[in-house]
């Protein structure tokens, strides 16, 4: 089997469902074959590298280890989803400082260990924040760091299927910005169904296999992707874990010159109207990391955005108050990439 690359992965927090699911989904895609897992849980990292040895992957190279220094060595990509899982009830912000404290943790080990990692991908939530905090005591480029968060996308995309009786694969142009949770935003204007456009069926201008959808009926449906990391804990008791372990592997995929990723990226922004802040943006994904673009939207999802903006901004100035990260205009002396 070929692999997008031979370079070493770490996963950390790969005893979790998530972590084991990257690793799973790294040799599954084809995404890479080298991989070292972390845990500091030794029993639970120990059987889920056993679960993954099991499955028999060709040329897999898989390591175990407790020791995060070790897992990180010369990692040429890091994906984390080493924080704590939220819980029904709980908003992705009510995780916000212990994450946010393992984060900096995280971040101080990769400038100490893999310095010149190619890409860093941060799983675990609130995302939008971790991955700024990481990005600031890792030294990397930002370019290097990331979120994941085509999630919310995916899941507009399923929910647009589902209401139209149409395959997935048929809904297209699908993309939420901003934040990844209540403060993201919605952009329609390049979304289809079956190649018709969704702001001309909910115009009342088009419909799609006999089926409309009108302004309440989005609203709806925009709910729906908004509750949608909630629903599943509702469901199964616990948080996705299948969904970000497969895009987290195709991110690296793509990194690797392997493929083309088509979702957003969590991008570290500077200049106007957004600066400061990690968030999801239009984005391409290559060997040189992430770079982003402003999206094009009408007013009301340009008033969403900044609505997320400002929420990001306080969550941020929040971890900073909590002394994690130092004033912003101290970054650079953290992390001379954000000079």
């Amino acid at each position: 089997m070929n692999y997008a690359t031979n370079d070493k992965v770490a996963v950390m927090g790969a005893a979790g469902a998530v972590g084991s699911n990257i690793v799973q989904s790294l040799l599954a895609t084809g995404a890479a074959n080298r991989i070292a897992m972390f845990d500091p849980f030794g029993p639970g990292l120990e059987g889920a590298a056993a679960e993954i040895h099991h499955c028999g992957f060709p040329n897999a190279e898989v390591t175990w280890t407790t020791d995060a220094a070790e897992a990180l060595a010369d990692a040429a990509y890091v994906l984390s989803s080493g924080g704590a899982p939220r819980r029904e009830g709980m908003t992705r912000e009510d995780l916000l400082r212990g994450n946010a404290e393992i984060a900096a943790q995280l971040g101080r080990d990769i400038a100490a260990n893999a310095p010149d990692a190619k890409l860093v991908v941060i799983v675990f939530n609130p995302a939008d924040v971790t991955g700024l905090v990481t990005l600031v005591h890792s030294g990397l480029p930002a370019s290097r760091v990331s979120t994941l968060a085509g999630l919310d996308s995916t899941r507009l995309q399923t929910r647009l299927a589902e209401h139209f009786g149409v395959s997935q694969s048929r809904v297209t142009g699908c993309r939420t910005y901003g934040g990844h949770g209540q403060e993201m935003a919605l952009f329609k204007g390049e979304t289809r169904i079956d190649g018709v456009l969704l702001n001309d069926v909910i115009a009342g201008a088009a419909a799609v296999n006999g089926v409309g959808l009108d302004a309440d009926g989005w609203a709806g449906i925009r709910q729906d992707v908004l509750d949608g990391g909630s629903r599943i804990i509702k469901l199964r008791g616990r948080s996705s874990f299948q969904s970000p372990g497969h895009q987290t592997a195709m991110m690296v995929h793509a990194a690797a010159g392997g493929s083309t990723f088509e979702w957003p990226c969590g991008a570290y922004l500077t200049g106007e109207p957004y600066s400061h802040v990690m968030m999801a943006m239009p984005a391409e994904l290559g060997p040189d990391g992430v770079s982003w673009s402003m999206p094009q939207g009408d007013d009301a999802e340009l008033a969403e955005l900044d609505a997320a903006y400002a929420h990001l901004q306080a969550l941020r100035d929040e971890t900073i108050e909590m002394g994690i990260i130092p004033p912003v205009d101290e970054w650079a002396s953290v992390n001379p990439n954000l000079a």
